[in-house]
């Protein structure tokens, strides 16, 4: 009798070895599998959900997810004006819960750069209000694109980009650009 409770505590051990090795060979290959979790990956997954998104200097605001690109996502404000905000420009994000989308396979908006987008918004010739990552605004058109920065027509938020109306043209450093929004 004595041998067979040696013998059922010992299997007992080994069970319970098992199964915190178990446990922990799970908890690793979680930890594995979240290392390779991309932030646009958490931001698809919580589309037309509410959140806070914290941009340093250029403030915070809130709104509802429209959309997310490779270095980007859209919010739609109470307001309704849209808000392109660069994925690096962001110091925090609040209301993403846990939730992750799968990655996307095709070439969509999801895997379409931030320069991508500022060239449709140029194209569109909508009046922008672009707020600087040391917390200045800035308004008026885009008018071009290029590698590393964009042009600016300034001019009064309410106007059309017409001759008269530019104040002055300007070349902003993307890497300035914290928040570009259109309404």
């Amino acid at each position: 009798m004595r041998w067979s409770r040696l013998f059922a505590d010992l299997e007992s051990q080994l069970d319970a070895l098992v199964s915190a090795e178990m446990d922990g060979e799970v908890a690793e290959r979680t930890r594995i599998e979240l290392s390779g979790v991309r932030l646009v990956d958490r931001l698809r997954a919580v589309e037309d959900h509410p959140i806070e998104v914290h941009c340093g200097a250029a403030g915070s605001f809130r709104g509802r997810v429209r959309g997310a690109g490779a270095d980007w996502l859209l919010v739609v404000e109470p307001s309704a004006a849209e808000a392109l905000v660069p994925i690096r420009a962001m110091t925090g994000i609040v209301g993403l819960g846990r939730a992750v989308a799968p990655q996307e396979q095709t070439v969509t908006a999801w895997h379409l750069g931030l320069r991508a987008a500022l060239r449709g918004i140029a194209r569109d010739r909508a009046p922008v209000r672009l707020s600087l990552v040391d917390g200045r605004t800035r308004t008026g058109t885009i008018d071009r694109v290029g590698a590393d920065f964009l042009d600016l027509a300034e001019h009064s938020a309410g106007e059309l980009r017409r001759a008269a109306a530019v104040s002055a043209e300007i070349a902003v450093p993307l890497e300035a650009v914290a928040v570009v929004r259109r309404w």
